[in-house]
């Protein structure tokens, strides 16, 4: 038996708590005795875990924020067919029409975010009022419209007051689930 295999055998023999093969106890110094076995279970439990690490592969971040944004979606498409109603042509339909489904969207999508998100304004105030735009702004929370001339403090009139997540209760994705899919086609059996 060669030594490579002789050492992987004896590795395997020690990790899963058995004898040493003939070959590698005639190897010992004289007076060594092998150590005594681990628990067979315990030690095949640490396998198991190390080996389902090394299989499951590693989700990078992107790909983590990747699938939350389409759970978001799929649950804004479940709750009020959001996907639906954007996808589909509003020229043939009357504004009233388009009044009644939006209704419907609005309060479908507003449930979703009543119920996963936390929201506050970024920037507190009315609309149309006018605001100051400290030095050291940060420009993912404030964006200026227009030119801006000179240093920050900017004065200017708000436009919008933006969002911010303070919480986020997204239920947790399931391994293995194809988040490409927001919805699941339907189809109704005839009799």
């Amino acid at each position: 038996m060669s030594r490579i295999v002789l050492a992987f055998s004896c590795f395997w023999r020690i990790l899963l708590g058995k004898q040493l093969p003939l070959d590698a106890a005639r190897l010992l110094p004289a007076g060594a005795t092998p150590e005594p076995k681990v628990e067979t279970k315990v030690v095949e439990k640490v396998v198991t875990q190390v080996v389902e690490r090394e299989v499951k592969p590693k989700i990078s971040v992107a790909q983590h924020h990747r699938d939350g944004a389409l759970a978001l979606l799929a649950l804004l498409q479940r709750e009020g067919r959001l996907v639906d109603f954007l996808r589909e042509s509003l020229e043939s339909f009357s504004d009233a029409d388009i009044g009644a489904a939006a209704r419907d969207v609005h309060r479908g999508c507003g449930k979703v975010l009543a119920q996963h998100l936390n929201l506050e304004p970024v920037m507190p105030g009315e609309e149309e009022a006018k605001v100051s735009v400290p030095k050291g702004f940060d420009p993912a929370e404030v964006r200026l419209i227009g030119e801006a001339k000179g240093e920050p403090p900017f004065k200017g009139t708000l436009r919008h007051h933006g969002w911010r997540v303070t919480e986020s209760k997204l239920p947790a994705l399931a391994d293995g689930v194809d988040r490409t899919v927001l919805a699941p086609a339907e189809v109704e059996l005839s009799a």
